[in-house]
């Protein structure tokens, strides 16, 4: 494989990561080949040194995720590393994408249950003095503020348990990669010797 060749995969594998990101990455990889070329190895020598671009892409994509959700833990951060891993295909996704996406609607429905929550004990501290509510206007603000304590506390806990979902999903896809690596280089090198 030639360096543009190469590059040109390596790039195209990159696309959705920031630019900035992407444009030190394929920086660092030019001078991969410049150093090569410095030590007198040819284009395909570097290539087949540093591995197999689209792979390459998925890995570095992943560890970026993963790196902005350890720096940044917000609902996009997440969504980008849990994209990122599910897209190195570390994990068998047959198995676990059935898995997250159920635990992912119990989440979504312990925050819409939530947001209902405080809606309606806003309501309740908001009309229920002028309603006539039982137990009269304090008993109706103090059950709205309870309810909205008592949705304000779920969402925390929901958030608590996302935070816990998303670190679980990312320690588990770098344990199942470090288990995989030496298997995906040893087929990699495999299929490079086959083809010489």
């Amino acid at each position: 494989m030639t360096r543009a060749e190469f590059m040109a995969r390596l790039k195209r594998g990159l696309v959705g990561m920031p630019t900035s990101a992407a444009a030190d990455i394929l920086s660092d990889y030019e001078i991969h080949f410049e150093d090569g070329k410095a030590a007198g190895r040819s284009e395909a020598e570097v290539a087949e040194a540093l591995g197999d671009p689209n792979r390459l892409a998925r890995e570095l994509k992943a560890e970026a995720g993963i790196r902005r959700w350890n720096q940044e833990q917000n609902p996009s951060a997440a969504a980008g590393a849990v994209f990122a891993v599910l897209g190195l295909g570390a994990i068998d996704i047959l198995i676990l994408l059935p898995i997250l996406m159920s635990v992912v609607g119990i989440l979504f429905a312990f925050y819409m249950a939530a947001l209902g929550l405080f809606i309606g004990g806003g309501g309740i501290m908001i009309a229920g003095p002028f309603a006539g509510f039982p137990g009269g206007a304090l008993a109706a603000i103090l059950g709205g503020l309870g309810l909205m304590a008592a949705a304000t506390a779920l969402a925390a806990l929901t958030t608590i348990l996302t935070i816990w979902l998303v670190n679980g999903l990312v320690w588990f896809a770098r344990l199942h990669y470090r288990l995989l690596k030496p298997a995906l280089d040893a087929q990699a090198t495999d299929t490079a010797g086959d083809r010489s």
